[in-house]
């Protein structure tokens, strides 16, 4: 599922959007591509400091949108490629999740694990 022009995106430093849904509507949050990890071929997982928003909006309704980018990976019109990741997510703060992302990130309180339903290409 997950192509490989996103693991060349996942390879350059740049933001990462994460959207939820809340009772005021909906948040966003930022995390860098490079804490993101693939974990099997549908999911993935990042560490949160904060997130706090987020995490209770998930616990409401699962659901995100993630969008990521780099202008370094080949797009469909030159220089620069983007994606929008339709999926749920949850968060861990223990487990075999948790414990690796403790591991590269002693700072996050917990791991955020995403499963992909679709990835589509936007640039």
């Amino acid at each position: 599922m997950i192509q490989e022009k996103i693991l060349q995106v996942l390879e350059s430093e740049n933001v990462v959007a994460i959207a939820t849904q809340g009772e005021k509507g909906p948040h966003l949050v930022n995390t860098w591509n490079s804490y993101i990890h693939i974990i099997e071929d549908d999911r993935l997982i990042f560490p949160a400091g904060g997130m706090e928003t987020t995490e209770n909006n998930v616990k409401e309704d699962e659901n995100v949108l993630m969008t990521l980018g780099s202008r370094e990976v080949e797009g469909f019109n030159g220089p620069g490629t983007g994606f929008l990741i339709e999926g749920t997510a949850e968060f861990k703060n223990s487990g075999e999740e948790f414990e690796l992302i403790s591991e590269n990130f002693p700072w996050a309180r917990a791991a955020v694990v995403v499963t992909i339903d679709s990835i589509t290409q936007t640039l």
